[in-house]
């Protein structure tokens, strides 16, 4: 009787799991519309970056001018790139404009998050936070000409001031020395806004319980800092540096307006010597050879911050 009660109950729960197939059309639907959400991106990706990534790398293996069909030659490209001597120069000129950006954007970035952050009326934050912004959403072309017109060395309102307060003025687009200074201004003046909102959003998401608690403790405003705002904002730290190494490698457009490399190839950024092999010297297979080693620069700059990271980035 226990048997026959056992089959019976067995048989009716495979009847009713017969009858209640899964439901697999809803959750096919759901992820055909989330292929459909991602595949223009994806689309995209593959169009103007994977493919143009792939077409340089082929290309670095030729000696290609335009005109005629592309010549395979092997490493013959990658080896020129050792008797090259102005590739070196550009090499330190970009390597300068990576360290300034880094050191400068972020550090000038921060303090003005923790100025404008500090207990002070909400209005004028909002002022403060507009004013240093605003610079990021302008085109990096305009802002050169604006301070092309600064740099001037008989007209320009920098040397003006210069003079009224008894310096000498500066050659500041025509000198070796002061030229790629002018650069780094430029850079850093248009980018450090973004930087700051960046760090300001991170500064308003430090719980003031810790900050509280410290005071107590007995620490002072430069060790709560250290100790307490440092790491609790080095996630907005660790985005800012890599996205300003990034950057600063790929630094173009205010060369080209304030000094056009010049003098020589004192202010020529790896970039717009990228730029010069293509498209005036038309010499395409080694300004792809050229770029596969700027990407292989920066890939392996962004991998070796994502590896140290977990050193010094706090994670909630």
């Amino acid at each position: 009787m226990a048997d026959l009660i056992t089959r019976d109950a067995t048989s009716q729960t495979f009847r009713a799991g017969r009858a209640r197939p899964a439901r697999k059309g809803p959750g096919r639907r759901e992820a055909i519309a989330g292929y459909l959400f991602v595949a223009p991106s994806v689309l995209g990706f593959l169009v103007f970056v994977l493919g143009p990534l792939l077409a340089a790398l082929w290309f670095s293996f030729t000696r290609y001018d335009v005109i005629s069909p592309p010549t395979f030659i092997g490493l013959d490209n990658y080896v020129r790139l050792f008797r090259d001597e102005r590739l070196g120069l550009v090499y330190f000129n970009t390597i300068i404009y990576v360290i300034a950006a880094v050191v400068l954007i972020n550090g000038l970035g921060l303090l003005f998050a923790v100025l404008i952050n500090a207990r002070m009326p909400r209005a004028l934050t909002y002022v403060f936070r507009s004013v240093y912004f605003f610079p990021s959403l302008v085109a990096l072309a305009y802002i050169s000409l604006i301070w092309q017109a600064l740099f001037q060395r008989d007209t320009g309102v920098i040397n003006y001031y210069l003079e009224v307060i008894g310096a000498d003025p500066v050659n500041w687009l025509n000198s070796s020395s002061q030229s790629r200074l002018s650069v780094i201004i430029v850079d850093v003046w248009r980018n450090v806004g973004f930087a700051m909102l960046i760090y300001v959003a991170a500064l308003q998401e430090v719980p003031k319980e810790l900050e509280e608690a410290a005071q107590i403790d007995g620490a002072g405003p430069f060790t709560q800092f250290r100790r307490i705002t440092v790491p609790m904002i080095s996630q907005a730290i660790f985005f800012n540096v890599t996205i300003t190494v990034i950057g600063a490698f790929q630094i173009y457009e205010s060369i080209i307006v304030l000094t056009k490399g010049g003098p020589g190839d004192s202010t020529r950024s790896i970039v717009m010597y990228i730029a010069e092999k293509a498209f005036a010297d038309f010499d395409l297979g080694y300004a792809a050879a050229i770029s596969m080693t700027l990407f292989a620069i920066i890939l392996l700059v962004t991998i070796v911050q994502f590896r140290i990271r977990r050193a010094w980035v706090h994670y909630e």
